[in-house]
C-alpha cells in the first residue's frame, strides 16, 4: 500500500527550507520587495539551490545532485507555495531537470551535453527553463515551426501584370521568428531548451530576445522568447525522444505545482484561522461566529483533500507509476480550485483588511488564479482525466 504520509527526512527537509524562507522571505515582506528592487533574490536561490542542495533533488548523486525525487521536490514546493517565494525553482529545478533526466538512455543517467547543464543546475550555478508558453500542460501539441509568410509590400508598390517586363531577381528576406509568449522565469534564465522540429536544443538565453511582459502574478515573470534562427544552441536530443522528454517535464511539472497549489492553500486557511481569533466585533472573535466557523471547516476539508491529491501525485511520479497521468490529472483538476478558493477566503475573511496592498493576501490570490492556467486548465486536465478512465465527452459537446 503506497505510504503518503512524510518520510523523516522529508520532515527534516521541510524545516530546513520553512527556515530559511522565514528569515529571508517572508510573505509580509513580499509586497514592498514588489514595488522596490523587484521580487528575484539571488542570494536566497544560492542558499536553497546549493547550501540546502535543493535544486539538485531530482538529479542522480553521480551529475552531483541529491539522488531523491519527486515526493522531496514536493516538500520544496509546498513551502515555496506557503511563501509564495519568486524564485525558478518549479520551472528549471523540476520541469527542465526533468526534461533532461528524460533523455537519458535506458539504465542510465543522462550523457554528454545535457549531464553537464543537469550538474550545472543541480548545483545552482545555472537555471534553464523549457521554452513553452506557462499554459502549455502534459499531452499538448507543442508549438510547430510558425508558417512563412511574405514580408508586406512597400508604401507605393504597384505589381506587374503578368505581361508585364519580368523583373530584375531579388532576394526576399526569411520571416522572422515567431516569439514564444508567457514563457515563465526566462528573464532568470541561462539556458533555455527550445524544442524544434528536429529535436531538443540548449539554447543560451544571451542569444535569444527576451522581452518581459506584465504578468498577473508578479512573483512569476513570464516573457516573449524569440529564438533567432541561427541561435542553433546545442542539439540534445532527436525529435522522437525530444516529445517524449518534454511530455515528461511538462507531466512533472503539472504534478508538482499542485504541492505549490497545497501549501499555498495551506497558507491562507492558517492565516484566516489566526485573524479571526484575533480580530474582535461585538466583544468576541469574528472567528467564533458560526457563519464563519463553517466556512473555515469546509476550506479545512477541502485543503485535507488537497493534500492527498497532491501527495498522491508525487508518490506516483516518485515511483515511476503507470498511473502517474492519472494521479497528475486528479491533483490539477482538484488543487488549482481549492488553491483559489483558500486565497480568495483569507482576501474575504481579513474584511478590509485584505483588500489593502500592503497585505500580502492579493499576492496569494494573484499566484493563485495565475497556477490555474500553468501546465494546462483544470479544464485541460479533467479532458485527460476521463480520456484516462474511458469516459467520453457527451456527444456534441
Amino acid at each position: 500500500m503506497t505510504d503518503l504520509l512524510y518520510s523523516e527526512a522529508e520532515s527534516d527537509l521541510r524545516a530546513a527550507v520553512r527556515a530559511l524562507l522565514a528569515d529571508r522571505a517572508a510573505p509580509a515582506a513580499l509586497p514592498a520587495r514588489l514595488e522596490g528592487t523587484g521580487p528575484h533574490d539571488a542570494a536566497l536561490w544560492r542558499a536553497l539551490a546549493g547550501d540546502v542542495g535543493a535544486a539538485g533533488l531530482l538529479v542522480p548523486e553521480e551529475l552531483g545532485g541529491q539522488g531523491a525525487g519527486p515526493r522531496e521536490a514536493a516538500v520544496v514546493l509546498e513551502e515555496l507555495g506557503r511563501a509564495v517565494t519568486p524564485l525558478p525553482y518549479l520551472t528549471s529545478s523540476v520541469v527542465a531537470t526533468r526534461t533532461l533526466l528524460a533523455l537519458a538512455p535506458a539504465g542510465g543517467p543522462p550523457a554528454g551535453p545535457a549531464a553537464g547543464l543537469l550538474a550545472d543546475l543541480a548545483a545552482g550555478r545555472r537555471t534553464a527553463v523549457l521554452a513553452l508558453p506557462l499554459t502549455t500542460g502534459p499531452g499538448a501539441p507543442e508549438p510547430g515551426p510558425p508558417t512563412p509568410t511574405d514580408p508586406p509590400p512597400p508604401a507605393g508598390h504597384r505589381p506587374r501584370t503578368p505581361a508585364a517586363e519580368t523583373p530584375a531577381p531579388h532576394t526576399i528576406p526569411a520571416p522572422a521568428p515567431a516569439p514564444i509568449p508567457a514563457v515563465a522565469d526566462a528573464v532568470l534564465a541561462d539556458v533555455l531548451l527550445v524544442p524544434r522540429p528536429d529535436g531538443l536544443h540548449a539554447v543560451d538565453a544571451a542569444d535569444a530576445e527576451i522581452r518581459p511582459l506584465t504578468p498577473l502574478d508578479l512573483t512569476r515573470p513570464l516573457a516573449a522568447v524569440t529564438v533567432p534562427a541561427d541561435a542553433a544552441g546545442t542539439r540534445l536530443a532527436e525529435p522522437a525522444a525530444s516529445r517524449a522528454a518534454v511530455r515528461e517535464g511538462l507531466l512533472a511539472g503539472a504534478g508538482l505545482l499542485a504541492s505549490e497549489q497545497l501549501g499555498l492553500a495551506e497558507w491562507c486557511l492558517e492565516e484566516s484561522v489566526r485573524h479571526t481569533r484575533t480580530r474582535h466585533q461585538f466583544n468576541r472573535p469574528v472567528g467564533s461566529f458560526q457563519a464563519l466557523k463553517h466556512r473555515m471547516a469546509e476550506l479545512w476539508l477541502e485543503v485535507t483533500a488537497a493534500r492527498a491529491a497532491a501527495r498522491n501525485a508525487a508518490d506516483a511520479l516518485a515511483t515511476g507509476s503507470a498511473d502517474a497521468p492519472l494521479a497528475v490529472a486528479v491533483a490539477q483538476a482538484y488543487c488549482s480550485r481549492v488553491a483559489v478558493h483558500a486565497a480568495e477566503e483569507c482576501v474575504q475573511l481579513h474584511g478590509g483588511t485584505g483588500m489593502t496592498w500592503e497585505h500580502p493576501a492579493h499576492v496569494y490570490l494573484k499566484r493563485a488564479k495565475a497556477d490555474q492556467l500553468a501546465y494546462g486548465s483544470a479544464g485541460h486536465h479533467k479532458d485527460a482525466l476521463a480520456g484516462l478512465v474511458g469516459l467520453p465527452a457527451p456527444a456534441g459537446r
